[in-house]
């Protein structure tokens, strides 16, 4: 998806058809069009084409490009676990595993990334009732494993910013949700993760609409990628006009949320209601 839509705004850029797209690669206008939407795999042939028909020429622009569609092509440690990851969620695993920074705004559960053992299966269990217990259990070790991205050589910096009804919700109980809040005293502990705390008290906020996810990576050519998660599916807004949006939306709440210096504090008075 990341590589396709790097391609389209190329190829847009410079105001080439994808049906001249398609010719240059010995394909059609379609094939142009699934590549760019990230639904075929790529050869290097093709895209190096391409790139040379856009006008990109310099090797310090073609090679991010190059060396993404590479991975692209390399079935990711995740597919083990193709029989409980959604097809429409297979994609963000991917981005998740190659980004550089994560932002996130979440409302109803502490983020994935940053989940207990204990908290992630309950909450699995709450939004897969009728799930065999073998299958919840894979769900769990999937997103425990999620977590290296943030323990790598080179982590992940994630910035959590988490609104105070997921951290009242004493999801899985009273026992469940102590070791969940400790677990995130101990996290923003870490120089490259960053929590806060959205109170209540902070009112009406610009993320009212539900969780919302961006994704950068390290490669300068690369746009950033909006997440946005529903019940039954997910969203990948791309325009730059909403990248615009969505990063002021983040930037926005990080303001407006509690400092990274008081969540320690706030997540130890929550202990204590517990």
């Amino acid at each position: 998806m990341l590589v396709g839509a790097q391609l389209r705004r190329l190829r847009e850029a410079v105001g080439i058809s994808t049906e001249a797209a398609g010719y240059e690669i010995r394909g059609s206008h379609s094939k142009i069009s699934r590549m760019e939407l990230g639904r075929v795999g790529f050869k290097e042939r093709d895209i190096a084409d391409l790139l040379t028909l856009y006008g990109v020429t310099d090797a310090a622009r073609r090679e991010p490009i190059l060396e993404l569609a590479e991975q692209a092509n390399m079935p990711g440690w995740w597919q083990r676990y193709s029989d409980v990851v959604a097809s429409w969620f297979e994609p963000y695993l991917g981005l998740e595993q190659g980004a550089d920074v994560i932002r996130t705004y979440e409302v109803q559960a502490v983020p994935e990334l940053l989940q207990t053992e204990d908290y992630a299966r309950a909450l699995l269990l709450a939004r897969h009732p009728e799930a065999p217990r073998e299958e919840i259990e894979r769900r769990v070790e999937l997103r425990m494993r999620r977590r290296r991205v943030l323990h790598r050589a080179h982590p992940v910096k994630l910035w959590a910013v988490l609104d105070e009804a997921a951290l009242r919700r004493a999801v899985g109980g009273a026992a469940v949700m102590r070791e969940q809040l400790h677990h995130l005293i101990e996290a923003s502990r870490d120089p490259n993760i960053t929590v806060q705390v959205l109170p209540f008290s902070a009112g009406g906020h610009p993320a009212e609409g539900g969780p919302v996810t961006i994704l950068r990576f390290a490669e300068p050519e690369l746009p950033d990628v909006v997440y946005l998660e529903q019940l039954a599916g997910a969203i990948y807004p791309d325009r730059a006009a909403d990248i615009v949006r969505y990063r002021d939306v983040l930037n926005r709440l990080g303001v407006q949320a509690e400092p990274p210096a008081r969540t320690p504090d706030m997540l130890r008075t929550l202990l204590t209601y517990l």
